[in-house]
């Protein structure tokens, strides 16, 4: 049962919107959410009354402007339950995040005859960052499965970690089957090991209050867009002794103390050494906004209102013979279900989808080997958010009854995009 009434919706103008006279389903939540008006007029505010650059001015408006942002982060810090606010490092996204700690954290760990190790369930973002690593450096790339639960197991993480292990990288929720990984554990096992782990929250933030301090994990990077922000703007945290070593990612203003042309470069503390240049300010202040929006709401509301959509969708769905549901989403949910029709292209079943004002992704999910794992062309994803509700499953479910292969089945049945 959802603890989250349907009245949310008003708080976020586009689901006014029609598509065809229809109203606008919209369940491509983990590739971006919709904004509430809570974040957009904070953002709106900022470019009304504070606009100005950060940590340059001597000025009132510009010191108002660097309170917004360091405020910002320090909303992050709380949120996320991470020690210090010098830990929260600003960045344009979770993508960007992943080739920052690969650039620099991975380059003076990871050396020729090395060894990283991924799951098999990467995001491209948390897969091609340690593959180039890899390339580069002459070292070698190891990737873990998932057990029979489609979840990568401490006992198999284990068996990878040799003493030629330098790096772990694990997404902490697959954004192609929403499959939850048991992440505290795994970074135990590493950390057993004497291997630093990345992980990918991308999809983990949105649907529950993720504790840094309790996952443990040495870098832990998530997006703001799929937590009702921005776009834009993303979180790279680290624990403070290891971002305090790490060189600048990027030089530029911001980033030094003294510069001259022939002396040693001075460069000034994390997280400004590795945020170079002139920062989204405004989208930093609009992810406060998102995550003081969901404090709001709760976090348990939250979880508890997306797991609902989850086990209902299933529900659903399962009524279809020509439906498939993707792995277990309702045995431990993340606001993902993912399907296939067999015998119908995926781009097919969302163009279908589509004429009835629903929104779904359809295709490989930026996740090309995982997919290729699961032996398919693609998948249709449905993924929830605040302002789902039961009522648009069940539309979804109707939708689907009159599905009929197309132009991709008929046309180009094997071929995909992104």
């Amino acid at each position: 049962m959802s603890t989250l009434d349907d009245s949310i919706r008003d708080d976020f103008p586009i689901l006014r919107r029609r598509i065809d006279g229809r109203p606008l389903v919209y369940l491509d939540n983990a590739a971006t959410t919709q904004k509430p008006v809570a974040v957009l007029d904070a953002m709106r505010d900022y470019y009304e009354t504070t606009n100005s650059n950060i940590g340059r001015g001597y000025y009132r408006l510009s010191f108002a402007a660097t309170d917004a942002y360091e405020h910002s982060r320090g909303v992050v810090q709380r949120a996320l339950n991470a020690e210090h606010a010098d830990e929260i490092v600003f960045t344009p996204g979770t993508t960007a995040a992943l080739n920052l700690v690969a650039d620099t954290f991975g380059r003076s760990v990871v050396h020729e005859g090395d060894r990283v190790v991924v799951s098999g369930m990467e995001h491209n973002s948390n897969l091609l960052p340690w593959r180039r690593l890899c390339e580069t450096t002459g070292a070698e790339l190891v990737v873990v499965s998932g057990d029979a639960t489609g979840r990568i197991s401490p006992a198999r993480l284990a068996a990878a970690l040799d003493e030629r292990v330098r790096l772990v990288a694990l997404t902490h929720v697959s954004n192609v089957l929403g499959t939850v990984n048991p992440i505290r554990e795994l970074v135990a096992e590493s950390h057993r090991h004497g291997v630093p782990v990345v992980v990918d929250g991308a999809q983990a933030v949105p649907h529950w209050q993720v504790d840094l301090r309790d996952v443990g994990a040495d870098f832990y990077v998530f997006s703001g867009h799929k937590v009702y922000g921005p776009m834009g703007i993303g979180v790279l945290y680290g624990r403070r002794e290891l971002l305090s070593e790490l060189e600048p990612y990027q030089v530029g203003g911001g980033t030094v103390k003294g510069v001259t042309h022939t002396a040693p470069v001075k460069y000034v503390p994390v997280p400004a050494r590795l945020e170079a240049g002139t920062p989204n300010v405004a989208a930093a202040v609009g992810l406060a906004a998102a995550l003081e929006y969901v404090e709001k709401l709760g976090w348990q509301n939250v979880q508890a209102h997306n797991d609902a959509l989850v086990r209902t969708a299933v529900e659903l769905l399962t009524e279809l013979p020509a439906v498939q549901v993707l792995g277990d989403p309702a045995g431990d949910p993340a606001g993902i279900v993912s399907i296939t029709m067999p015998g119908i292209h995926p781009y097919d079943v969302g163009g279908h989808l589509d004429k009835f004002g629903i929104a779904v992704r359809s295709g490989v999910q930026c996740a090309n080997t995982f997919v290729d794992e699961l032996g398919l062309v693609g998948t249709v994803r449905m993924s929830f958010a605040v302002y789902n509700t039961e009522a648009e499953m069940r539309q979804v479910r109707d939708a689907l009854r009159t599905v009929e292969p197309g132009f991709w089945t008929h046309e180009h049945p094997t071929e995909r995009f992104l």
